[in-house]
C-alpha cells in the first residue's frame, strides 16, 4: 500500500495551482506531504472490539494397554472407552459495535460452539457477551453486552452498493491476537460470487491485509462508515496475500433488522429459479454481455408467476441494482424484508420491463419428513428429507420438491460412497424418487447392483454400485 500512498501526494501537488518554480522545490513543511488516516482511525477504532472465546472440548483418554491382546484377555473391553477428559480450546476474532446499547456484529465462525465469549473494548474494558442471533450460512452473528446503561461508540453502516472498485478502505481488527491493528488498501472487486466461501457467497474483495483474528472486524470507507465485515482470505500460508473478502454492509443491516424479529432472518422467496447467463446464452439471445439470471423454473402460482415472470426471461436487476448471476439475485432478495414488494428488472427478448413481485417467506408444505437410512445399502447413514420451498432454502437447494440429503453421518456407507449433504436423489435404478417414503421402499426392495442418480449443484451424476 505504501507506493499508492506515496503517489497520492505527488498527484495532488502536480494538479495544485502553484507556480512552476514551487512545484520544483523540495517541500519544506510537513503539511505539504502529509497524508494520514489517523483522524479516521481515531473516530472508528473505539467501535471495533476484540473477541476471545473459550470452548470446553470433551474427549476420552485411553491407554495403549487397552488395545493389547494380553490385557484384553483378562479385562475384555470394559476399559476401552477410556475416561472422559476435558480441555479448553481458545480462539480469537473481532467485532463491531453497531448499536449504543451494546449490540455487536461478528462472524459466526468466531463464536460458534463457544462456552464463553469475552469482548475487550478499545479502551481495554472487558465484558461477557451472549449470542442473540447466529446465521451460519451467512457467517454472521450478533452479540450483546450489558453496558449498564452506558452508550457505547458505534460504526454507522453505509449502503455497500455505493462502493466502487478503487475506493480506499481500512481494515480494523485483531490479527493473530496482537491487539487492534489497522491496514489500508482498496476495493479490489465488488459482487464477488462463486468463491467457495460459505453457502451464501457474495463479497467485497479488498487487498487490505486481512489475517486470522481480523474475522468479524470492520472494513470502512474514507467516510468512516462500515462497508463490510472481513470474513475470509485466499492464502496458502494462512497469512494475507492481498486477497481478502468481506460480507457487504447491506447484508449485515438485514441481520441487524431481523434481530427485532427474534433474531431469525427470513429470506424472501419469489418462486423462481434459473442459471447464470453464459457467453453462449448471451450470444444466442443477442444480449450485449453475459450477465443476469435466465429463468428456468417457476413455482406454480408463486409470487414470480403471479407477477408475470415467464421461463426464458432474464432477471438483470432488483430495484434497479444489477444482478449478474443466481448468487447475486439471492443476495439482492435476502437484503429486502418479507412482506414488501420488489421490482424485478427483466429482459424479455428485445423488451425490457419492471415486474412488481411480492416478497414472502418460503412455504413449508409439504411438511418435512426426515428419515435416517440404515442397513447394508449405499445410502446408509444419510439423513433424507422431503423437499419444500422452506426446506430447499434451508439446505441452499434451488428445488421445491423431491427428496434431498440433509446430512451425511461421517464414516457411514453413504459417506464412503461419496454422497453429500444437499444432493437431490432423483432416481433409483431409473425409477423416479418423489418422496422419502418412495426412497425407503425402493432401498428395502431393491437388491444390488444399484444405479443411484442425483442432482448436485445443477449437475446430474449417477453412482453405479454393486
Amino acid at each position: 500500500m505504501k507506493p499508492i500512498l506515496a503517489l497520492l501526494p505527488a498527484l495532488l501537488l502536480a494538479f495544485a495551482p502553484l507556480p512552476v518554480l514551487a512545484q520544483e522545490t523540495v517541500p519544506t513543511q510537513k503539511v505539504q506531504i502529509d497524508l494520514t488516516f489517523a483522524p479516521l482511525v481515531r473516530a472508528a477504532a473505539p467501535a471495533v472490539v476484540n473477541i476471545y472465546t473459550r470452548t470446553v472440548v470433551k474427549a476420552r483418554q485411553t491407554s495403549p494397554f487397552f488395545d493389547d491382546p494380553f490385557f484384553n484377555q483378562f479385562f475384555g473391553d470394559q476399559f476401552k472407552s477410556g475416561q472422559p477428559k476435558e480441555r479448553v480450546q481458545g480462539s480469537l476474532g473481532s467485532g463491531v459495535i453497531v448499536r449504543t446499547d451494546g449490540l455487536i456484529v461478528t462472524n459466526n465462525h468466531v463464536i460458534a460452539g463457544a462456552d464463553q465469549i469475552r469482548v475487550v473494548l478499545n479502551d481495554k474494558r472487558e465484558f461477557e457477551a451472549k449470542v442473540i442471533a447466529a446465521e451460519e450460512r451467512l457467517d454472521l452473528a450478533l452479540l450483546k453486552v450489558d453496558t449498564q446503561g452506558e452508550a457505547l461508540p458505534v460504526l454507522t453502516l453505509r449502503d455497500s452498493d455505493e462502493i466502487e472498485v478503487g475506493d480506499l478502505v481500512l481494515a480494523i481488527g485483531n490479527p493473530f491476537g496482537v491487539g487492534q491493528t489497522v491496514t489500508s488498501g482498496i476495493v479490489s472487486g465488488v459482487a464477488r460470487t462463486n468463491t467457495g466461501i460459505g453457502d451464501f457467497g457474495y463479497f467485497i474483495q479488498t487487498d487490505a491485509a486481512i489475517n486470522p483474528g481480523n474475522s468479524g472486524g470492520a472494513l470502512i470507507g474514507t467516510d468512516g462508515k462500515l462497508i463490510g465485515v472481513p470474513t475470509a482470505i485466499f492464502s496458502k500460508s494462512g497469512g494475507s496475500i492481498g486477497i481478502g473478502f468481506a460480507i457487504p454492509a447491506n447484508m449485515v443491516a438485514a441481520v441487524i433488522k431481523a434481530e427485532g424479529n427474534g433474531g431469525k432472518l427470513i429470506r424472501p422467496w419469489i418462486g423462481a429459479a434459473g442459471e447464470a447467463v453464459t457467453a453462449d446464452i448471451a450470444k444466442s439471445l443477442g444480449l450485449p454481455r453475459p450477465v443476469g439470471v435466465v429463468v428456468q423454473q417457476l413455482y406454480p402460482d408463486g409470487p414470480a408467476e403471479q407477477a408475470g415472470l415467464k421461463p426464458g426471461d432474464i432477471i438483470v436487476g432488483v430495484n434497479g441494482r444489477d444482478v449478474e448471476d443466481p448468487e447475486g439475485l439471492r443476495f439482492r432478495l435476502a437484503t429486502l424484508p418479507v412482506g414488501e414488494k420488489a421490482s424485478l428488472n427483466v429482459q424479455r427478448k428485445d423488451e425490457t420491463m419492471d415486474l412488481s413481485v411480492s416478497l414472502i417467506a418460503p412455504p413449508d408444505t409439504p411438511a418435512p419428513h426426515e428419515t435416517l437410512l440404515s442397513g447394508r445399502q449405499p445410502l446408509a447413514g444419510a439423513l433424507v428429507v422431503d423437499l419444500s420451498p422452506a426446506t430447499g432454502d434451508e439446505l441452499n437447494i434451488s428445488a421445491w420438491n423431491g427428496v434431498a440429503i440433509a446430512k451425511i453421518k461421517r464414516g457411514s456407507i453413504a459417506d464412503r460412497v461419496g454422497f453429500e449433504g444437499g444432493d437431490i436423489i432423483a432416481k433409483i435404478n431409473d425409477r423416479k424418487v418423489e418422496t422419502v417414503a418412495d426412497l425407503v421402499s425402493m432401498m428395502e426392495t431393491t437388491a444390488a447392483p444399484w444405479a443411484i442418480t442425483i442432482n448436485r449443484g445443477g449437475k446430474t451424476k449417477t453412482f453405479d454400485l454393486d
